[in-house]
């Protein structure tokens, strides 16, 4: 622990070479000078509090809330010298908030504790002392091997060493990291893939250097060096060895791997960005005006000071008759009087910064969160999951969104793959019922017994179902694994195929249905059904994807020994290098394709001589085997190979989108939100999707920066693009910008990034490592604009975006619970995007900015009338109201009312804000609570303020007789009737506010009027013993029974209020806005409406429960269909 915090501060670097050497099974040196290399033990941390540092942590962040230290200071000033008010009224509120908040943020931050806990003691098995050894997670060292399962997460980043497959070979998912649920083939070295027991582990003698842990999920190197019968052989070891925590094993009974990462130094943890306080626009506003108001405070306090000692510069003032000093004040210092005086105003004026506006807005966003839960259109039926809030405070910075960040795979895509058309020899094809008909001809061909395909169909189709890595997995009704050629002569309806790509298994399921049925592959043989007719291959050479070539290949030979490659990529991977073929045809076909928004494939052979593979085969060994700058040697060989092909065709995959994606993204648009699409997939997958979604239009115009080679190179295609902008303005442009070329930009161009990225409609990032989406929300974030970012994915590689936007959202998918359990919001489908912004967000913020300034503005109507009174009272620091009243002011007199409305006000209906998303432009930029708007409020207070005080000073100056019996008003009765008129007023003055009325909007603004009465008149009719003075009693019966009292209430409310009507029906009849001309057509819209948020707690509670009753009803068939009849005949009438 010690050594941790060592490393947090900066002293205690965790690692002091570039390497590290691992040795297997934890096996030392046995000589003397050896000392081994401390690592992180494997515990992952994602919670932000100990047992030891949540209260001083927890304070801290806490007081960094200017109201919270504020009253802190107050509460201590009264507790020193003597204050016209008790410390308890500043004190009690204080320990409340903090109380409340530490106890909200500890119960999340427990959650996150018992999350580690669950999976820190997760059960795994390690070979220890030659034997199996069950432990928990958390116990794993760098050097233990470990023994991962079919179907279980690997705990640790592990090397592989052996599976139970002779060929050392292991299939994984790797969901939770980049997002991908296609099957990924991971390998083991010669020397390990036979110690497939644990009596072969133990003794196995290796030693595995590697580098330091790094973030980049893709990038690996090192070696083993195996000692066998006394020899060292050395083996390079990559990505394709590596496993990574996170991803989970498929297809594959068992495997051994060695730790060589572990805890937070793993690859996913080191993709995590550290969990930080995330702080909405609405609440730095808020703080903002606090500051505003406390310089009003200090300038009030300080003014007061001067004109009380200005005032006493005459001596019948200074000293009068009835208020004679002591010697022991006489005697004291003038400047600490001073300074006791500032600081008694300062506390007889604090609450013009009120602690219960945190108490409401912590109340507002706790309860309001609760909504977005119980909303049925943010419920997904098919997978039972509700919309989930893990942050309450960012409710309102849904409504201020500038900028979507969205991850592609699984967020905008199902993920899963529909093959839709073919060109073969220059002939576009489709697939209609399972077999291959040209375009424009109907299925009239004969029964697939009989091949009916010609020689370069049937050729582009056994390319198509070679040329992969797909696995195959049979289901048996035993155990596990079934042997894959055990079906060869009755093929299984239970075979299912797992791939790296997903666009593979489509392929090689298309082909299956039209007759040429992949049947397996076992160490060197691939073995298909052509029309039922079984053909061996014998697979020699497998050239892997990367990122630089966008192409795989495969090496076979065919059942006649004929030597074969085919080769499968993006188009403009392999039409450079083909010579024969219908080459122009196809580069057409792809074009169509590509405009319908298909994910496209060229496919090509090269049928090889025997002199040519023989030196094909030496150059791949060499390569293969080499030690140094063996990357470039394998690029090298790879282009020697795959030239000079000939061309078979292409293929046109279709990713299904999620449902109403398109017009989400629309939505989004015309609301003024700019979306940007961060992917991991390549370069025209990527591209493709963004065309078929809708984030890039056929009219727009595509601008590219991609694989730049240098900063310079880099620097000269961004002004490029920034002068093609220029040029084509009225043209809508989209960027295109892959991870290398990114990197490039951000290192030293991020100005002229910037600026070509802002004047695109459209960006899409491809091949992103996951930090890099963070660096990308980072840089928007602190642009000169500040705009607030949202960004949304579901897989681990998504966390440290989710982490770093202004609100992260985490999608519910189907493996992976990291994007969810780190974001703010969790929803099960992008669309639901659309409503959590345009209708949660627009309520959520015109609810909180309305409840911000009205607190300002019943505070200022509250103090206002309190420094007047100083005038008239030498500034003796006599309180006009009583002390009571001064406490429950805000705590009960007005504090229902603005909570109730903070919850369901709604200034147009939920379906019109859906229907015109432009009206969420209305309320961007944090409009509600600019200075401009704040002013007003503010010197509406001033004025209401004066109002009160004068209108009642004018009503009982003069020595006017207000009583039935001639008596007169005291000063108590004075600040009764200034009291009384301000609580009717702010309150009513809400009520104006008000748009949607519900009962409870009527029961807590007549009901807080009425209590105000029924307290006053309790409170003072009885003599309290408990009280030291009886100030108050009799005082609020004897204003009521006066007729001049009841007269000058009514007077100076109308007063106050009558300029604000006349103000609104003004400008809502000649200026008004969009959102009132919407409120005019919202009125004409059908009651019916599901939207849970508008309704009463009870009929929260009540659409909760209908919740719960869908679970029961779709658990049953048969009852389906009423379920979804009763899901479209919802109406606030039946809820």
């Amino acid at each position: 622990m010690l050594r941790w915090i060592r490393q947090q501060l900066g002293f205690d670097p965790p690692h002091q070479s570039d390497t590290r050497t691992v040795y297997i099974a934890n096996r030392f040196p046995q000589h003397g000078h050896y000392v081994p290399q401390r690592f992180a033990d494997n515990r992952i941390i994602s919670s932000k509090y100990t047992v030891w540092n949540f209260v001083p942590k927890n304070l801290f962040e806490q007081f960094r809330r200017i109201a919270n230290f504020y009253f802190l200071i107050i509460f201590l000033v009264q507790l020193m010298i003597d204050t016209p008010t008790s410390p308890v009224t500043s004190g009690l509120p204080l320990f409340f908030v903090i109380t409340v908040t530490a106890i909200k943020q500890g119960y999340e931050d427990w959650l996150r504790h018992k999350a580690d806990n669950e999976v820190n003691g997760a059960p795994v098995f390690v070979v220890r002392s030659g034997s199996l050894v069950q432990t928990r997670s958390k116990n794993i060292r760098v050097g233990d091997i470990v023994r991962v399962a079919k179907d279980e997460t690997f705990p640790v980043d592990l090397v592989l060493l052996s599976s139970d497959r002779a060929e050392g070979t292991c299939h994984i998912t790797t969901t939770s990291l980049d997002g991908e649920t296609n099957l990924k083939t991971h390998y083991s070295v010669p020397e390990t893939l036979v110690s497939q027991s644990v009596s072969r582990l133990e003794a196995l003698h290796a030693v595995l250097e590697c580098q330091q842990p790094d973030a980049d999920l893709y990038r690996f190197v090192g070696r083993i060096t195996v000692t066998q019968q006394g020899e060292e052989i050395v083996r390079p070891l990559g990505p394709e060895n590596l496993l990574l925590r996170g991803a989970r094993l498929k297809n594959t009974k068992e495997i051994f791997g060695v730790a060589v990462y572990t805890g937070m130094e793993s690859k996913m943890a080191l993709n995590y960005k550290c969990k930080s306080q995330k702080r909405s626009a609405v609440e730095k506003s808020m703080n903002t005006f606090l500051l505003i108001y406390l310089g009003i405070l200090l300038f009030e306090a300080i003014l007061s000071t001067i004109l009380k000692y200005a005032w006493q510069a005459e001596n019948k003032w200074d000293e009068p008759f009835y208020n004679q000093k002591t010697e022991q004040e006489r005697n004291s210092s003038q400047i600490l009087k001073f300074i006791s005086d500032f600081l008694a105003f300062l506390v007889l004026y604090n609450f013009i910064i009120p602690i219960s506006l945190y108490v409401t807005v912590e109340m507002q966003k706790f309860l309001g969160s609760f909504f977005i839960g119980w909303d049925l259109d943010l419920y997904h039926e098919e997978s039972d999951q509700m919309a989930q809030v893990n942050t309450s405070d960012l409710n309102e910075e849904l409504g201020q969104v500038e900028y979507v960040f969205t991850d592609k795979t699984g967020t905008l895509t199902e993920n899963e793959m529909l093959f839709r058309e073919c060109s073969i020899n220059g002939i576009k094809y489709q697939e209609i019922n399972g077999k291959l008909v040209p375009e424009g001809m109907t299925d009239d061909s004969p029964d697939r017994s009989v091949s009916p395909l010609s020689r370069e169909e049937l050729l582009f189709l056994k390319a198509v179902s070679l040329c992969h890595t797909v696995q195959i997995s049979y289901e048996q009704p035993g155990d596990g694994l079934g042997d894959p050629f055990s079906h060869a002569n009755g093929f299984s309806s239970q075979m299912e195929y797992y791939a790296s790509s997903p666009d593979e298994k489509a392929l090689v399921e298309a082909t299956k249905r039209m007759g040429v049925t992949f049947i397996g592959s076992h160490g060197e043989t691939m073995e298909i059904k052509t029309f039922g007719k079984p053909e061996k291959f014998k697979l020699l050479h497998v050239l892997e994807f990367d990122a630089n070539r966008r192409r795989m290949s495969v090496i076979l030979q065919t059942p006649t020994g004929e030597k074969v490659l085919f080769t499968k990529g993006a188009e403009s991977a392999i039409l450079p290098f083909t010579t024969s073929g219908e080459i122009n045809k196809t580069r057409v076909h792809v074009d169509e394709f590509a405009l319908k928004g298909l994910r496209t494939l060229v496919v090509a052979c090269r049928h090889f001589s025997v002199e040519e593979y023989e030196e094909v085969d030496q150059r791949l060994h060499k390569a293969r085997t080499a030690l140094q700058q063996r990357e470039e040697r394998l690029a090298e060989v790879f282009s020697f190979i795959e030239k000079d092909l000939e061309l078979l065709g292409a293929t046109g995959v279709e990713d299904k989108l999620q449902e109403k994606v398109q017009e989400t993204i629309e939505a989004l648009r015309l609301a003024g939100i700019k979306v940007w699409v961060l992917t991991g997939d390549k370069h025209e997958t990527a591209v493709s999707v963004s065309l078929s979604c809708g984030h890039f239009h056929r009219t727009m115009n595509i601008l590219e920066l991609v694989q730049q080679k240098s900063d310079n190179e880099c620097a000269e295609q961004l002004r490029q693009l920034a002068r093609r902008i220029k040029e084509d303005h009225v043209i809508q442009h989209g960027l295109v910008v892959d991870g290398a070329s990114l990197s490039l930009a951000l290192r030293g161009h991020e100005k002229l990034f910037m600026e070509v990225c802002k004047n695109c409609s459209a960006v899409l990032c491809c091949r992103m490592a996951p930090l890099q989406k963070a660096k990308v929300v980072r840089l928007l974030k602190t642009s000169p604009e500040k705009p607030i970012t949202l960004a949304i994915g579901d897989g681990a590689n998504d966390v440290s975006m989710i982490q770093e936007a202004h609100v992260g959202i985490g999608i519910m998918g189907k493996e992976g619970r990291q994007a969810v359990q780190n974001s703010d919001y969790a929803i099960a489908r992008f669309k639901f995007l659309s409503k959590l912004l345009l209708v949660h967000g627009h309520f959520y913020y015109i609810r909180i900015a309305t409840l911000v300034q009205y607190f300002f503005y019943k505070n200022v109507c509250f103090i206002t009338p309190q420094f007047l009174y100083q005038f008239f009272c030498l500034f003796s620091q006599q309180t006009l109201y009583d002390s009571v009243y001064l406490t429950l002011y805000n705590i009960c007199f007005t504090s229902l009312p603005i909570l109730v409305y903070s919850l369901f006000e709604q200034l147009v209906h939920p379906h019109v804000l859906q229907s015109k998303p432009v009206l969420y432009r209305d309320i961007s930029k944090n409009s509600l609570l600019s200075f401009k708007t704040f002013l007003y409020w503010t010197l509406l207070g001033f004025c209401h303020a004066f109002v009160f005080f004068f209108g009642s000073y004018i009503l009982m100056g003069e020595d006017t007789s207000l009583m039935g019996n001639g008596q007169m008003f005291g000063n108590w009765t004075f600040g009764t009737l200034v009291f009384t008129v301000m609580v009717i007023t702010v309150t009513l003055k809400l009520a104006l506010e008000t748009h949607f009325w519900t009962w409870m909007n009527h029961f807590v603004t007549w009901g807080s009027i009425a209590f105000y009465f029924i307290f006053s008149l309790f409170y003072g009719g009885i003599i309290w013993p408990f009280l030291h003075t009886q100030d108050m009693y009799f005082v609020f019966v004897q204003l009521l029974s006066s007729g001049s009292a009841w007269f000058a209430i009514i007077i100076i409310i109308i007063t106050c209020l009558f300029p604000d009507i006349i103000k609104k029906v003004f400008y809502r009849h000649l200026q008004p806005t969009s959102t009132q001309k919407s409120q005019m057509y919202s009125n004409r819209v059908a009651i019916s409406d599901d939207f849970i948020a508008l309704q009463p707690l009870s009929r929260a509670k009540n659409q909760l429960g209908k919740i719960r009753w869908k679970r029961i009803r779709v658990q049953s068939a048969q009852n389906m269909t009423l379920l979804k009849a009763g899901a479209e005949g919802r109406t606030i009438g039946n809820c």
